[in-house]
């Protein structure tokens, strides 16, 4: 596979040059040509003389105007690969005097100073929940039941019911009766640990 490869590109030179060679002689052939015709009528004197225009050894006008065109074109003047002494000496003398501003010294940046948040407003501290108000006590003060000079004993009522009760005694199962008075009772609820005072109710 290897000597094959070398083979190929062998041959490959070999073709390009033989081309290469093609091209060269049908040049030279044709460009000899017209010459070789000419030469035997000359020399024969058969023929019309013929007069070969003498060859300008000068600058050709086309060039001439190409170059002046480049002298007038800076653009085009400048891809002149000449080296020119005279630009390269006014560069050198050339002062660099820069902008107003210098760039080796830092100019103060002034940043704002942020507003303090605005404090938000604090909660006042939670009151505890207040106990609900002790029921009130279910009972009148309707009268006396005992006489003069016998243990004070009362009347009370309770909706269609009727209790007699003498101090220390409890009233429908929740009810002390605590102290008696000629117009009023104290009256404790043991259930809810609370004392009212009943007034006398008038007949």
């Amino acid at each position: 596979m290897k000597i094959g490869a070398e083979n190929r590109a062998k041959l490959g030179a070999m073709v390009v040059l033989l081309v290469i060679a093609l091209i060269s002689v049908w040049h030279w052939m044709s460009s000899s040509a017209p010459s070789s015709a000419a030469s035997p009528n000359t020399s024969a004197g058969t023929g019309p003389a013929t007069t070969t225009a003498p060859r300008s050894t000068g600058t050709p006008r086309a060039f001439t105007k190409k170059r002046t065109a480049n002298r007038n074109n800076p653009v085009v003047a400048s891809l002149d690969p000449t080296l020119r002494f005279d630009l390269l000496r006014s560069s050198e003398s050339r002062e660099y005097t820069g902008g107003r501003r210098n760039i080796f010294e830092t100019e103060a940046i002034v940043i704002p100073t942020p507003l303090p948040p605005t404090p938000k407003p604090q909660p006042g501290p939670s009151l505890p929940p207040q106990p609900p108000p002790p029921p009130p006590i279910n009972l009148k003060f309707y009268g006396f039941a005992s006489k003069a000079g016998e243990t004070k004993q009362i009347f009370l009522l309770s909706g269609d019911d009727v209790f007699l009760a003498r101090e220390g005694e409890i009233v429908n199962r929740r009810y002390r009766v605590i102290r008696i008075t000629n117009n009023s009772v104290e009256i404790e609820d043991v259930l809810n640990n609370n004392r009212q005072t009943i007034p006398l109710t008038a007949s």
